[in-house]
């Protein structure tokens, strides 16, 4: 059941980007290999992103929650490789996937010219609206393009768990107002 649970955390988390959204819907209905590559990509930028937030965070609220991210994305990282090695797919590159290391090479840069309570304040709302076009991602396009029966069902699983990610970033938003 742990692993279950970890490759749903997973298949989510890994799942997260606005340019995911935009990028899904001006794409065909994606592959099992798209998706995982998709999965991947977003993985590594979230966890980039928490890296940067622990670096130049200054609330102790926006600390907790990059270390939160970071923990759950190195995580899951981990079990994703696994469930894609299991259901025996190569992730394959596509537009969405270039399209999110793109977004976040741009907004990694523009954080990165902020300080102090301007940071905080932007890495949260750019948290915020991650989760919100993840969410929507898989429940519009992700969960009902996938094939593979395990996979649909792990994504199922993992918007829950996600829903509860976009909770807490909204909460530590409000904080910061």
């Amino acid at each position: 059941m742990f692993f279950r649970s970890s490759a749903a955390i997973a298949a989510a988390v890994l799942l997260s980007s606005p340019a995911l959204l935009q990028g899904a819907r001006a794409a065909d209905k994606p592959t099992d290999p798209q998706i995982a590559h998709i999965a991947y990509t977003a993985g590594v930028i979230d966890i980039s992103a928490a890296k940067q937030a622990q670096k130049k965070a200054k609330n102790k609220d926006v600390k907790a929650f990059a270390e939160d991210m970071l923990r759950d994305h190195e995580a899951v990282n981990k079990q994703a490789l696994a469930l894609v090695k299991k259901l025996n797919v190569t992730p394959e590159d596509n537009d969405t996937s270039r399209a999110l290391s793109k977004q976040a090479s741009d907004k990694m840069a523009e954080l990165d010219k902020l300080s102090g309570a301007a940071f905080d304040k932007a890495y949260v709302q750019n948290e915020v609206a991650y989760h919100k076009a993840v969410n929507s991602a898989l429940e519009t396009q992700l969960i009902p393009s996938a094939s593979n029966s395990e996979l649909k069902s792990l994504l199922q699983t993992g918007l829950k768990i996600f829903q509860g990610h976009q909770q807490h970033a909204e909460h530590v938003a409000a904080e910061l107002k």
